[in-house]
């Protein structure tokens, strides 16, 4: 038998066996199980909105239509900001958003996304499916009745779009920046005036003049909403987002009552939604960044100044939410423990070799 023949043969095996598994007797005889999942997220974010569609698709798929996951943009069924709430109170099975948004409720749903000058995607990834971060999350998490699944990850994030240049700390007083998570936190304290804006109504706003700056995500996603459109100054790097991670979040009861295969399956499309997101944006921000500079925009590093006085000031907030929240202590310490492991690593491999490549030219 050759090569490509046992290759096929025991690939249509293991295929045959994996069908077998979902459709195993105490699965086809249960019921077709329909869940719905709202997202923070509008339609029109392909990548964001898009990973969402590939999960419900996959879960489809893998289980022979029996596990039907309807998916729902922002407002659909409920705000943005309130996806959390409805799968909690099981008004929903599921949501598709970034934990982030509700430290409102409690700072340490920040780690399902990022903390500012937190892992980067990679290190995220590391953190959550090898270092123990998955399940020292969801014993948090579970406390409010919702299993958290990683679900995308954006990459490391601009810092967003400014109608006026940044000189130094002085310029940050009494600026109104749209921003989300941990972020904004660390920049009140140099004097920013902050607001946590859904996606649909950023453009409007940074028109109207009720912010003076925004940030979103990704130059793929900035160039969509048009904000080059309104303020010119796009700053880098976005401290607070290094590896922005998404969250499928599930009402724990509903998890708990799936079947083995099903829950299988949608950890499956899970993973899969997560390496597809970051895969996406490496592969469309490039060109992008291209448009929008071509465009007009005017592309600038955030000064030292400003990149010393946020780390001084995240420090700081970091250990008052640590004295306030034992959860969110919990989990800083742990990750940041596992972080000062990868920082000493990537400085030798990763961070030496993206250094040399960006000083040549290909």
């Amino acid at each position: 038998m050759s090569r490509r023949e046992f290759l096929a043969k025991t690939g249509a095996a293991a295929v045959a066996t994996g069908a077998a598994a979902v459709a195993a007797p105490a699965i086809a005889q249960s019921d077709v199980v329909r869940w719905r999942c709202a997202s923070s997220f509008p339609k029109g974010f392909d990548t964001l909105f898009g990973t969402l569609e590939l999960i419900a698709r996959r879960v489809n798929q893998l289980t022979g239509g029996r596990f039907q996951i309807s998916t729902h943009a922002a407002g659909e069924i409920v705000p943005p900001f309130a996806v959390l709430d409805a799968v909690e109170k099981g008004t929903i099975e599921a949501n598709h958003t970034a934990p982030y948004y509700f430290i409102g409720k409690d700072p340490a749903w920040a780690f399902g996304t990022c903390i500012p000058y937190g892992l980067n995607a990679r290190q995220m990834n590391a953190w959550w499916y090898h270092g123990d971060g998955e399940k020292v999350f969801n014993e948090f998490s579970r406390k409010s009745g919702v299993v958290n699944l990683l679900a995308g990850n954006t990459g490391s994030q601009m810092a967003g779009w400014f109608k006026k240049e940044l000189k130094g700390v002085a310029d940050l007083k009494g600026l109104k920046f749209r921003i989300g998570g941990m972020g904004g936190q660390v920049l009140s304290k140099l004097g920013v005036v902050t607001q946590q804006i859904p996606a649909g109504e950023i453009y409007s706003a940074l028109e109207k003049g009720t912010i003076d700056a925004a940030e979103f995500t990704v130059p793929y996603d900035d160039e969509r909403l048009g904000l080059n459109k309104i303020a010119k100054f796009y700053y880098y790097p976005g401290f607070w987002e290094g590896g922005a991670a998404l969250g499928f979040q599930v009402n724990a009861k509903a998890y708990d009552a799936l079947p083995d295969g099903y829950k299988a399956a949608l950890q499956a499309a899970c993973a899969e939604g997560n390496a597809w997101m970051q895969a996406k944006y490496d592969t469309v921000n490039p060109q992008a960044l291209k448009r929008l500079i071509a465009g007009g925009a005017v592309l600038r590093r955030f000064p030292k100044s400003i990149m010393d006085a946020s780390f001084k000031a995240n420090e700081e907030l970091m250990a008052e939410n640590s004295a306030k929240s034992p959860e969110f202590k919990k989990l800083f310490d742990h990750m940041r423990a596992f972080h000062r492991d990868q920082q000493a690593w990537f400085r030798v491999a990763e961070g030496s070799f993206d250094d040399f490549m960006a000083t040549q030219k290909l």
